[in-house]
């Protein structure tokens, strides 16, 4: 059974997809799957054991490109695919299969794409609450009861000596892995200062906090540490395929705060994540990848729910409030105060910390 998946451009959605393709494979034991997703998700693909191939989803966030992506399908036509699994909502998505004229095109409905998708199937948010169920889903008869337990995300990790080497890190203090980025907008985001301030008590604790991120979070990492530290550094690396460069930390009488926002591949974060005691991040795609690496995590809730989108391992902690606003699920807070997040206290996360560690 050869199937086609096509991802979603949102890496904490990928490493869900995973779910989808582990019930796959005890659905057809011998399947190959082949995983189209952008580039910028492609490590993510690349550590899931279920995975055959993976392959780069050649367009532009929002371009149709409707010549290159109608060439691109009569090339799959020819590779024999049984089924294409249409992961991502929008109506291009749905595109690849139409073209290809892959024997059964599976999607839920959605952006008018139901003449591109024979087995096109309409959502039942009740039946399906949470985002996992969504995609396991797909994996089955449409209306097919699911497993009552579901498998969970499970990514691979590759020994990290080489990258210890090339950030100039240590494996002597205990790492706290920080994810403060929030992609989808700052309504997810816990502020600077509490970052910070949690920073410095696990400084105090004996901790080595390391920052994680995309270039985009860089800025607001780097705001962590000017609060967190006066005493800031910079080390040498050497090039950015293995960390070449500049690498801000703050040393501390014990320990130190590294910041790797921006200067790591996806690749290199996941591998380094793994050597994490325990992470702190917002309801977030590194929040995904932390909780696939079956990493001691603990989840910030603010604008969105862990009733929808939860940490997909047993041993993590979530930390909300409980508002009559949230969860609002929107990119910027409407009535402008994000409580929600301003009065979600460091002492309540690191209650959450010292449950996981002890």
């Amino acid at each position: 059974m050869k199937i086609l998946l096509i991802a979603p451009s949102w890496v904490g959605d990928l490493v869900m997809t995973q779910t989808l393709c582990k019930c796959l494979h005890q659905r057809y034991i011998n399947c190959e799957i082949t995983v189209m997703a952008p580039f910028w998700c492609l490590p993510v693909a690349e550590r899931m054991a279920e995975v055959h191939e993976v392959r780069e989803l050649p367009f532009k966030h929002g371009e149709l490109a409707l010549f290159e992506r109608y060439r691109l399908a009569r090339a799959l036509a020819k590779e024999g695919f049984e089924q294409v699994i249409v992961v991502a909502n929008s109506f291009k998505s749905g595109l690849l299969p139409y073209f290809s004229a892959i024997p059964t095109r599976t999607g839920w409905r959605g952006e008018a794409r139901s003449w591109l998708l024979n087995d096109c199937r309409k959502l039942d948010k009740s039946t399906y609450p949470l985002m996992i169920q969504r995609l396991a889903a797909l994996a089955y008869p449409e209306g097919a009861t699911l497993p009552e337990t579901l498998p969970l995300p499970e990514l691979k990790a590759e020994p990290a000596r080489s990258l210890l080497a090339a950030f100039n890190l240590s494996l002597e203090k205990p790492i706290v892995s920080f994810c403060p980025g929030a992609v989808y907008g700052p309504a997810k985001q816990w502020p600077v200062r509490h970052f910070a301030k949690l920073a410095r008590q696990l400084l105090e604790k004996g901790k080595q906090v390391w920052l994680f991120g995309s270039e985009k979070d860089a800025p607001f990492c780097q705001k962590i540490i000017e609060e967190a530290s006066d005493d800031v550094f910079t080390t040498a690396g050497s090039n950015r395929a293995v960390g070449q460069d500049q690498v801000g930390y703050v040393h501390s009488a014990e320990t130190a705060l590294r910041m790797l926002a921006g200067h790591t591949t996806l690749t290199q974060a996941i591998d380094l994540l793994a050597l994490s005691e325990v992470v702190i991040s917002n309801d977030s795609g590194l929040m995904h990848i932390a909780a696939a690496l079956q990493r001691p995590l603990v989840v910030l809730y603010g604008s969105t729910s862990a009733n929808f989108t939860p940490p997909l391992t047993q041993n993590s902690r979530k930390v909300q409030l409980d508002l009559p606003c949230q969860p609002c699920f929107k990119r910027v807070c409407p009535l402008r105060h994000q409580d929600c997040l301003e009065k979600l206290m460091p002492a309540m996360v690191m209650a959450a910390i010292n449950e996981l560690i002890d």
